[in-house]
């Protein structure tokens, strides 16, 4: 897929999501130690889990979990009983879970005002909407490629519904790179932090600490991705 139509079809995706992880919510208390959660681009119901992250401003330790990938699914089978996906660790609780409507739920509770917003609740399946935003890319960010593991954990400065930033995630996901996600959505309180880290307000942004590179521009991080960790 070209660079052009790679873009169309992630802002596409976006729309079809409703713009939700555009901006952030209602927050309550702030975890001290990030979230972990296994997942993968292109499942529409891990989707749902990183809207709920991106919407109460919550920084997570993200390990992909791609079709074919060896590296985290097993850990997942192994704490949880499933190859299911998403699974959400609270390090600050204890709490270990499936379903992501009920991590929306617990997230809310815990670091929200206590009630899911509407674009949060519904059936037990996947939400249309979500389904349709993971139909707008159905070959992107689903199937394990070979690659390299970094030695250390890549940082991702993003928020769910830019279509830029789900080009990189995409790209992380299939080479099954794990990252720190630092959401800065519209209202975050983070942002600032980030400026003065990055010198502007501009996402995605990929700080790797094992090379020292860190860059903006979805095309040229998926390059540096694909040139760095691909075999």
């Amino acid at each position: 897929m070209g660079r052009r139509m790679d873009v169309i079809t992630s802002w596409a995706a976006s729309t079809a999501g409703l713009g939700i992880g555009m901006a952030v919510g209602k927050l309550g208390a702030r975890p001290e130690r990030p979230l972990e959660l296994y997942e993968f681009e292109g499942c529409p119901f891990c989707r749902r889990a990183r809207q709920a992250l991106s919407v109460l401003d919550l920084d997570a330790m993200i390990y992909p979990c791609p079709k074919g990938g060896t590296r985290y699914r097993p850990i997942v089978k192994e704490r949880g009983g499933q190859n299911m996906f998403p699974y959400l660790i609270d390090p600050n609780t204890g709490v270990e879970m499936y379903q992501s409507l009920d991590i929306a739920a617990y997230l809310h509770k815990t670091y929200g005002r206590g009630s899911r917003p509407l674009s949060f609740r519904g059936m037990r399946g996947v939400a249309p909407l979500s389904t349709l935003a993971s139909a707008m890319r159905p070959t992107k960010g689903g199937r394990a490629v070979d690659a390299r593991a970094p030695q250390e954990p890549l940082e991702l400065y993003s928020f769910e519904a830019s279509p830029y930033c789900r080009i990189v995630r995409e790209t992380l996901s299939i080479l099954e790179i794990p990252y720190l996600l630092r959401n800065v959505a519209k209202g975050s309180k983070k942002r600032k932090e980030f400026i003065e880290l990055s010198g502007k307000m501009m996402v995605p942004y990929l700080v790797d600490p094992n090379t020292g590179v860190s860059m903006f521009e979805s095309g040229d991080i998926k390059q540096y991705l694909y040139d760095t960790y691909a075999q």
